[in-house]
């Protein structure tokens, strides 16, 4: 499930969630974000949609300089990350 929020919904979802989750920080210009929209919803898990150009200040907290890039947050703080186009099977691995 693919759920675009906000800077105050990312900081809440943050604060409260103790899992695994991921954020696909992205653009409506970009078309890597574009090409990479439906490989994230073939996983079957809630996947967080931030836009770079409506959230600036997150962009510039979690030093994203490339789009898309995808972070997986665990434990309160950044897991891991990619950067660009992935495939499906790359998605699965930051959720792992």
């Amino acid at each position: 499930m693919i759920k675009h929020i906000n800077t105050e919904d990312f900081n809440k979802i943050l604060e409260e969630s103790s899992d695994i989750f991921l954020v696909d920080f992205y653009a409506d210009w970009c078309g890597p974000c574009r090409m990479l929209a439906p490989r994230l919803e073939e996983v079957d898990a809630t996947i967080y949609k931030i836009n770079v150009d409506e959230n600036s200040d997150l962009a510039i907290q979690y030093g994203i300089m490339s789009i898309p890039c995808l972070i997986s947050f665990k434990d309160h703080k950044e897991y891991k990350r990619s950067i660009g186009l992935v495939d499906k099977e790359d998605i699965l691995k930051l959720l792992s």
